[in-house]
């Protein structure tokens, strides 16, 4: 198991950015996918990002695609996601997760990831 702990979040106005941080500790991190979703209210938590294993591979929802970054720092046991020219769409609680077992067509899939962190609040609102 890897606990991971997420921060970062805040409030900003529309147009703006913030990188979110995960902290992972526990099993060896460098060979997990890492992901992030989010969930804003009433909604289903969705996917957002995510890195295959540690081929580097990326992989973004379409809603993202070009805005957001994410990124992973093995020596520090961090998993980052950069986001750009933010909307109030993007407003939700974001949450890290990891998996060491998940298989490639399963990695936009919430249940193909054991191990998720307590979120961090990100809210764009002028």
């Amino acid at each position: 198991q890897v606990q991971l702990v997420e921060s970062g979040g805040r409030l900003v106005q529309p147009g703006g950015s913030l990188r979110l941080s995960c902290a992972a500790s526990g099993r060896a991190f460098s060979r997990d996918t890492m992901a992030w979703f989010r969930q804003a209210p009433g909604k289903e938590r969705e996917f957002v990002a995510a890195m295959f294993r540690s081929y580097g591979r990326t992989y973004y929802a379409d809603s993202v695609k070009g805005r957001f970054t994410i990124s992973r720092n093995n020596a520090e046991n961090t998993v980052y996601l950069q986001m750009e020219s933010l909307q109030p769409e993007d407003t939700g609680v974001y949450y890290c997760a990891a998996s060491s077992t998940i298989i490639l067509s399963n990695i936009q899939n919430t249940r193909g990831y054991a191990d998720w962190g307590q979120g961090t609040q990100v809210t764009v609102s002028s």
